[in-house]
């Protein structure tokens, strides 16, 4: 019952990946995006390989909650993720995840060259662990 977490940007795409009981989130790695078919074929590999049940894919939300030019890619990316990889897609709100990555790893005293190379991996598992609580506190 793994959740793999995406944070979907231009340039790269950060990866989470939940642990088999879907309570906590660890980065996982960054893609760099190559064309939609090379990046939804690395995901599909992930699914497998990770035998994922559920893919979230971070909404990114300007702050009023509007969706701007970065979502509609967002929502054009989950529109094929969704006929391409054969397990349920949803979407998070993904709101000041990278700078809360960034923090986190600027705190954690991690190299400028580290932090930028992870940054998107950290923001994933930020937005995953979210999700994994927010099912959690809705459980019976």
């Amino acid at each position: 019952m793994r959740i793999l977490g995406l944070d979907v940007g231009t340039r790269r795409i950060g990866v989470a990946l939940s642990d088999p009981l879907g309570i906590s989130a660890q980065p996982l790695k960054v893609i760099e995006r190559e064309g939609w078919d090379a990046d939804l074929a690395e995901i599909r590999a992930l699914v497998r390989e990770w035998e994922v049940s559920c893919v979230v894919v971070g909404m990114p939300r300007s702050l009023n909650g509007s969706l701007g030019p970065q979502a509609r890619m967002v929502e054009e990316f989950v529109a094929k993720l969704r006929d391409a990889i054969g397990v349920p897609v949803d979407t998070w709100d993904e709101r000041l995840t990278t700078v809360a990555a960034e923090r986190a790893m600027l705190e954690a005293n991690v190299r400028r060259d580290r932090r930028r190379q992870r940054v998107d991996a950290v923001a994933a598992a930020l937005l995953l662990q979210a999700y994994l609580d927010s099912a959690r506190r809705k459980a019976p």
